[in-house]
């Protein structure tokens, strides 16, 4: 871990990140590339020294409510936090100022802060994004090592439910000769209609390498899968895109599934739900229901 002064925390689409780095091992993660320009080891957690007196800043001078969002490049519930805290600050603010939140993670420790969720859900607007990958647990500690595992996360979604939080689940990444199976989906799926989910964020059955975390994912594969790296190579090469060849039957049971329990599966529709803050509270609880 270490200290940095920004000179702001706030995207142009009001997203932050309050760390930079992440400690929850997974084998695929996109933040390991190197277009990020990441100048400190992936691990060593850079921490915004100052994100809390920019992010009142900006939430003090905004003329308009709005949405704020937290954990696209960095999981916001890493261990750290429970030791610093700054998610659980920010929030504070963000309630303080009458904004809406919306978070991204995989971690069953969002449940530490399930009362500020619900106090902004009810003056604003809250959703709860979660990253769901595989549905077998043992492999799931094998792609995502130092994380809540898919059923731990499962527990949150329903606990989440039961409190009045909408969620929306990633399903992402699918990985080729590894969880890009039926019966990974199906279990998937059957966790979401379960937990009564919103909605699903898929971009297709398959994965992004770029340089950076295409090698860190083949060291991963050297260990946990002996001999999956040539398979990779002989059958992508150097692509950005890793389209698993399964991807359109698992694309089909997708869509029928989210068709058939009243799930939203439309990327636009959602990414639309998740950044728009509710003009009064009719528009709210129509939010919620469309």
């Amino acid at each position: 871990m270490h200290y940095v002064q920004v000179k702001g925390i706030l995207s142009a689409k009001n997203g932050m990140n309050l760390y930079r780095g992440c400690s929850h091992g997974c084998i695929y993660c996109d933040s390991r590339s190197s277009c990020y320009q990441m100048p400190h080891a992936f691990e060593d957690i850079e921490v915004k020294q100052n994100a809390l007196v920019l992010l009142e800043e900006a939430l003090r001078r905004k003329r308009k409510k709005c949405m704020i969002g937290t954990g696209s490049m960095t999981d916001p519930y890493i261990p750290l936090e429970t030791e610093l805290g700054s998610v659980r600050h920010a929030m504070e603010l963000v309630y303080k100022y009458g904004c809406g939140f919306t978070v991204l993670t995989k971690s069953d420790r969002i449940l530490r802060d399930l009362d500020l969720l619900q106090k902004i859900n009810a003056s604003a607007k809250c959703v709860v994004q979660m990253t769901l990958t595989t549905y077998d647990e043992e492999l799931c500690k094998k792609i995502e090592p130092y994380v809540s595992t898919t059923r731990e996360r499962f527990k949150a979604l329903k606990q989440l439910r039961d409190a009045g939080i909408p969620t929306v689940v990633w399903l992402a990444p699918i990985l080729p000769f590894i969880n890009d199976t039926e019966a990974n989906l199906r279990g998937i799926l059957d966790y979401c209609i379960e937990a009564s989910v919103y909605g699903i964020i898929c971009f297709g059955m398959g994965l992004t390498l770029r340089d950076g975390n295409r090698e860190y994912f083949y060291q991963q594969l050297d260990r946990h899968f002996p001999g999956l790296k040539k398979r990779y190579i002989d059958t992508y090469g150097n692509q950005y895109v890793i389209d698993s060849p399964n991807s359109k039957q698992l694309m089909q049971l997708l869509r029928q599934k989210c068709h058939q329990h009243g799930i939203i599966q439309d990327n636009q529709q959602l990414f639309a739900y998740l950044s728009t803050f509710p003009s009064n509270q009719a528009d709210l609880q129509q939010s919620l229901f469309e």
